[in-house]
């Protein structure tokens, strides 16, 4: 999941708790080894290196093909997933390093998802496009890992992957659970949020960033331009019944900039910005 993952349970004794952090994490890892674009023998590198020949995908992939193409639509194509490659050339590890506009053009050349052709259940890519499921892959794991638990226990537990997470249900003696948000990434809470029922996700610039000259650069890269969506928030936390459903509306809702307030007053739910 590329960050700190924790299982939080209320089992009564040590065993139950190993077990349910076993399930959680052969979940997590399961997904992990299946749609990581840093392993060579998997879905997703089959598909990359395919060097334009079409790719026949199992159901599970195409069922996350297919929310891929939803959030392209929803969102104007802001959110494409063949964007991922712009990696090459930002690095936001809160250094100063921005790369040169040439840099950029280079690298663009390879990201649009109408260079790709998807007629379910085969995916055919342009040589040279390649597909990064990061920006969907945490909140589905975390899913995953909740569907689970809940099919195997009663006990309560919270799922966090990353500050994505999701709850089988309340606590026992406490009406919810009290989850604290650090917007502006020094490691303490400015926010505690109580969540009986549900999912968060947040996204942010609070640990990836580019800062150089008194400008900070956001990680939310626009894929039109192949640089940081201008405005962007620091931070956007969404409450919703699923993880996957509160990380597609903080995603959006980042890729709007300016306009992020403007979207999320318009959904059901509820959210938190930070500027």
């Amino acid at each position: 999941m590329g960050s700190p993952c924790e299982v939080l349970s209320e089992a009564k004794t040590e065993a139950a708790a190993d077990e349910i952090t076993s399930v959680a994490a052969s979940e997590a890892w399961r997904i992990e080894d299946k749609f990581s674009r840093y392993r060579a023998d998997n879905v997703v590198d089959r598909i990359n290196s395919a060097e334009g020949a079409c790719v026949e995908v199992d159901e599970e992939t195409a069922r996350l093909l297919d929310f891929a193409v939803r959030l392209h639509s929803l969102s104007n194509g802001m959110f494409d997933i063949t964007s991922g490659i712009l990696r090459r050339v930002w690095t936001f590890d809160g250094g100063s390093l921005v790369p040169s506009e040439e840099e950029v053009r280079q690298v663009l050349g390879g990201v649009g998802w109408h260079k790709a052709r998807w007629d379910r259940p085969v995916l055919q890519l342009q040589a040279g496009v390649e597909i990064d499921f990061g920006g969907i892959g945490k909140e589905y794991a975390v899913d995953r890992a909740v569907m689970q638990l809940r099919e195997m226990t009663d006990t309560p537990c919270l799922v966090n992957f990353g500050g994505d997470l999701a709850v089988t249900g309340p606590p026992r003696h406490r009406p919810a659970w009290s989850i604290g948000i650090d917007g502006s990434g020094l490691g303490n809470a400015d926010n505690v949020i109580k969540l009986s029922d549900g999912a968060l996700a947040t996204s942010g610039d609070s640990r990836r960033f580019i800062e150089k000259d008194g400008i900070r650069y956001s990680h939310v890269l626009d894929p039109h331009t192949g640089w940081p969506v201008r405005d962007a928030a620091a931070s956007i936390t969404v409450a919703a019944d699923t993880c996957t459903q509160a990380g597609m509306l903080s995603t959006l809702a980042m890729l709007r900039g300016g306009g992020a307030e403007a979207f999320l007053s318009e959904q059901n739910e509820q959210y938190w910005c930070r500027r």
